[in-house]
């Protein structure tokens, strides 16, 4: 169960790593801390529809992954399996 353990936290740490990049690759909406730094003045330079669709996506999928083993480590922990 050890090494279930280890490879659990090293998802954890990767999906951490992983969703905080895909959140900071969002479009600003405006008027947040995108435009404080800098972000309003390429407001549709990089973007298109399907980009940010599939950014989206991958935010979601990374998130799910993020959150499930959050809750298996919390299993773990709970049930003394460690």
């Amino acid at each position: 169960m050890d090494i279930l353990y280890i490879v659990v936290q090293v998802v954890l740490a990767i999906t951490s790593i992983l969703l905080t990049l895909t959140v900071l690759l969002h479009r600003g909406r405006g008027g947040g801390l995108s435009d404080m730094f800098g972000g309003g003045v390429s407001s549709n330079l990089g973007s298109s529809g399907v980009a940010e669709r599939n950014l989206n996506r991958l935010t979601i999928i990374i998130a799910v992954i993020w959150v499930l083993s959050v809750v298996t480590i919390g299993l773990f922990t709970r049930f003394d399996l460690i």
